[in-house]
């Protein structure tokens, strides 16, 4: 795992030779995530930077790396698990390698395919490419978006690109000011969803995208290579899907096992972590490393489970408890994340990469499990709804579901079965506003009160739920699953899930893999028709058939916890005078963002137990803490401008 960033000159008039000191700046500021090397080259057009952490062909990878003649090179962040495959292929086909590394693939491959080399690479990555010969610049993200990649444009025309978003804005010439729409984007979703960062001057690469840029011509758009394709009509048993399913997840184990440094695994005791675990035990004749965290409060702990796994394979088990008031961790995530980013679980995230980086430098999680077997409870609750939808118009369900849920009241404190508001308010719109209104941190009508009378103004009517309907126009599928499983392998996997544990991991110099989204096995869990996903009320129950060789009915069947913490309780106890202090200062409302009226409504309604607006809080602490960073930088000056 590796961090890359570089500059380009797309000018033919004047190929501009760039400042090595300035590139050396751009690396240094992510030496995190490779402190084992660094490497330079500059040429005019260009200039590439890496920093390394050694995993693969530790003698002979270093970056930027070249072909035979040196006229292309490559900086890449990344694995590609087939690379031993495409190796021989290549040769036949009349290059040489010299390296044993999984990089020195890439070069070779746009040699023979071109841009379509993407299309032969099975892994996480994310690398930058250029081709003397064709003055070509190229950047590919990997299909899932687990590996991330920043561009943008300066002042004086150059363009830049980075693994995270510090590798430009320390940059000379780049617009720093505050996108609107990705303050709403925000505070909806609780991050940014790809292609918008906080800044105007930047942009996120989406998943599965390239960008080749040659010079002398226009700035380019991102291609799409590939795309998950819902078929979920294929006739096939249970038990068919199963035994499949065991091999398909045993081979995308055993690929992300290759390393030349300590590998281990997370092990929370959720379903997805156990089945990887258990995969690995299976394919392993040394114990496997696990690690788990365990909280102190019963509710949020799953450290008893995980020790059930960690006892049946006899891995060799690791468990650092975390206390629940554990938020000293609040200053370190602003500059983790660069932009506002409001998951609480980064927080105990970055502790599981902690602990796993005292014995390992990789470690496989189970990330993505629940999106490609159906396995979120919103999963379930907005297929039901969606066939309560589907038998009434649109009209009639406004007509009767919208002023219940205006009336119904909003009774946080109440056992779940007495929260109707939220069903309601789901069942008066169409599918993706629904699910929309399902995933945000804040409703619309929140937002709306949270904003200052000019900043709506200044959004000029954009609503956030704009970016789920963009991917639900282009979405392969219009069955109930199927289109929330895609709306989610396109904003909130990418952009929450996948950059928490990159920049949690990347922290501490750690490389994860996710076998669960190998990108075969995505392709052919989306053919399989949605009773294997969701049955009787249970999710992923193809997964959980498949495993019960594997796993006790305890680890299978019990249900979800999730990685959160107390975050109502920490803001009415421990961090109720950060709220206070946020929610009431001169920071927020002085940003012209907001309505402080709105913001200390909610601070009082939240401390007497009114309302839980934990999540809010949480997002406006997180977002009160980037406005104190980018301070500095004259921030707070530009958002009135």
């Amino acid at each position: 795992m590796c961090g890359i960033a570089g500059l380009f000159s797309p000018s033919s008039n004047a190929p501009k030779v760039f400042d090595r000191g300035l590139v050396t700046h751009m690396t240094d500021a992510i030496v995190h995530r490779g402190p084992d090397e660094g490497g330079l080259h500059l040429e005019p057009h260009v200039a590439l930077g890496h920093r390394r952490l050694s995993i693969i062909d530790i003698a002979t990878g270093q970056q930027p790396l070249f072909n035979e003649d040196g006229s292309v090179a490559v900086v890449f962040n990344g694995e590609i698990y087939n690379f031993q495959e495409l190796v021989p292929e290549l040769q036949s086909l009349g290059h040489v390698f010299h390296t044993h590394s999984d990089t020195e693939v890439i070069v070779h491959a746009w040699e023979q395919w071109g841009e379509k080399c993407v299309e032969r690479f099975r892994g996480m990555f994310a690398f930058a490419l250029w081709d003397r010969n064709r003055r070509t610049l190229f950047l590919a993200r990997d299909r899932m978006g687990v590996k991330p990649l920043f561009y943008g444009w300066l002042a004086d025309g150059s363009f830049a690109f980075g693994s995270e978003l510090k590798c430009l804005t320390l940059l000379p010439g780049f617009d720093r000011s505050i996108d609107d729409f990705a303050v709403e984007d925000y505070f909806a979703y609780g991050y940014i969803p790809d292609p918008r960062t906080i800044h105007r001057g930047a942009l996120k690469l989406p998943p599965a995208c390239t960008l080749s840029y040659r010079v002398g011509e226009p700035r380019p758009e991102p291609r799409s290579y590939w795309d998950v394709s819902f078929e979920a009509d294929r006739p096939v048993s249970l038990e068919d899907a199963c035994a499949e399913l065991r091999e398909r997840l045993a081979e995308a184990v055993r690929i992300r096992m290759m390393s030349e440094v300590p590998l281990g695994a997370f092990l929370s005791g959720g379903v997805d972590s156990s089945a990887v675990v258990a995969a690995m035990a299976r394919l392993s004749t040394d114990p496997v490393k696990t690690c788990s965290i365990a909280f102190d409060v019963a509710s949020h702990d799953e450290s008893g489970y995980a020790a059930m796994v960690a006892q049946r394979y006899r891995t060799d088990h690791q468990v650092e408890q975390v206390k629940s008031d554990d938020f000293s961790l609040l200053e370190r995530l602003v500059d983790l994340y660069d932009e506002p980013y409001a998951d609480s679980s980064a927080l105990p995230t970055y502790r599981v990469c902690q602990l796993a980086r005292k014995r390992v430098t990789v470690a496989l999680s189970g990330d993505g499990g629940d999106e490609t077997f159906g396995g979120y409870r919103r999963y379930k609750l907005h297929t039901m709804e969606e066939r309560l939808r589907s038998s009434l118009p649109l009209g009639l369900r406004r007509m009767v579901f919208g002023p219940l849920g205006q009336l119904y009241p909003k009774l946080d404190w109440m056992p779940r079965m007495f929260r109707g508001k939220t069903t309601f308010q789901a069942l008066a719109r169409d599918s993706v506003d629904a699910y929309f209104h399902t995933v945000s941190v804040m409703s619309n009508e929140a937002r709306r009160a949270l904003y200052s009378p000019e900043f709506r103004r200044r959004l000029g009517g954009y609503n956030a739920v704009e970016v789920l309907r963009g991917h639900a126009r282009t979405a392969p599928t219009d069955q109930a699953l199927a289109l929330v499983q895609y709306l989610d392998y396109k904003t909130y996997l990418p952009g929450d899930i996948n950059t928490k544990v990159d920049r949690a991991s990347m922290a501490h110099s750690l490389e994860v893999r996710e076998p669960l989204m190998d990108h075969p096995l995505v392709e052919w869990a989306a053919t399989l028709p949605e009773r294997l996903k969701l049955s009787g009320g249970e999710g992923k129950l193809v997964l959980k058939k498949a495993l019960e060789p594997m796993l006790p009915d305890e680890i299978l069947y019990r249900q979800k916890m999730g990685f959160a913490v107390p975050l109502a309780k920490w803001f009415r106890g421990p961090l109720n005078e950060t709220a206070k202090a946020t929610l009431t200062g001169d920071r927020l409302a002085g940003s012209g963002l907001f309505d402080p009226a709105t913001l200390a409504r909610m601070y009082d309604e939240h401390t007497t137990g009114r309302r839980d607006w934990s999540s809010a809080i949480w997002s406006l602490v997180c977002f009160d803490r980037f406005l104190e960073r980018e301070t500095g930088a004259g921030m707070e000056r530009r958002l009135a401008a």
